[in-house]
């Protein structure tokens, strides 16, 4: 077989999503698969990453992205750029309740510190994604997506997708034990709540950011009328986990709707606003 008839080129594109302008796709393998064409990818990691590089940008803070468990390299990474390293969530609570002076990787810890201009911020998943996805396409847009700043996010692409531009919208799920991917309920709801934010009338609109959206809209009771946005975020299972751990706090962080008007945009010096 030759050229497009053979079948792992029409895997490739089903897994692709080709032909859809709006596309989404889960952690890692999946946001590379979707953005190989794309001109735009938005990553989104409710609990917690972008959600606190969220805040740390909305607050004057250029965030640089790293991989998770590295605290040496981590460490050099940060020196050569003239950057903190965000502290773990446990580290500075024993360091002095709210994190005191040291930016944490805990947003509502964050929020309570003194900001940083340049922060490393590791993380397993939506960090780590970020720089994958810039690393392996260096003039593919690479941003930031949270609950708290959906909105923003949802009108600096809109004038985007109305001049055509292809748009990734990678959920980053969280790790099994075994290092596996586990799907995460509050990222689908956030990348459903940036496609809710940029309307309804968006071209080819792909199924799974269509039911992304539908996810989102079910949960915040936009159509029932209800808000059980942050009760359920409480409930899910990444949210109980840090609520039975001591950060309840991080949660109703990450769930305050519109709370911050900025989109981090990453670069070749980092995040910064849009």
């Amino acid at each position: 077989m030759t050229g497009s008839s053979r079948p792992e080129d029409a895997v490739a594109r089903a897994h692709a999503q080709d032909g859809r302008q709006v596309r989404l796709e889960w952690g890692p393998t999946g946001g590379a698969a979707i953005s190989a064409d794309a001109d735009i990818a938005v990553v989104v990691d409710v609990l917690s990453f972008t959600t606190t590089l969220t805040i740390a940008t909305a607050r004057g803070t250029r965030v640089h992205p790293f991989a998770w468990k590295d605290e040496r390299a981590a460490a050099a990474y940060a020196r050569e750029r003239g950057a903190v390293v965000a502290v773990g969530r446990f580290e500075a609570r024993a360091l002095g309740g709210s994190g005191g002076a040291l930016p944490s990787l805990s947003p509502a810890q964050l929020l309570d510190a003194v900001p940083a201009p340049r922060l490393v911020l590791p993380s397993p998943n939506g960090s780590a994604i970020c720089a994958a996805l810039r690393a392996a396409r260096p003039g593919l847009t690479v941003a930031g997506a949270s609950l708290r700043n959906r909105s923003a996010v949802a009108r600096w692409l809109a004038p985007q997708v109305a001049a055509g531009a292809q748009v990734a919208l990678v959920p980053a799920g969280e790790r099994w034990p075994d290092g596996s991917l586990r799907p995460a309920v509050e990222d689908l709801w956030g990348a459903g709540a940036v496609l809710d934010a940029l309307g309804s009338e968006t071209p080819s609109l792909g199924t799974e950011a269509r039911h992304a959206r539908a996810a989102y809209r079910a949960v915040a009771g936009t159509e029932s009328g209800t808000g059980t946005l942050e009760a359920a975020l409480l409930d899910c299972a990444s949210g109980r986990e840090l609520v039975g751990v001591g950060f309840r706090a991080d949660v109703v962080v990450a769930a305050a709707l519109d709370a911050d008007d900025v989109v981090p945009v990453l670069g070749a010096d980092g995040f910064a606003p849009a």
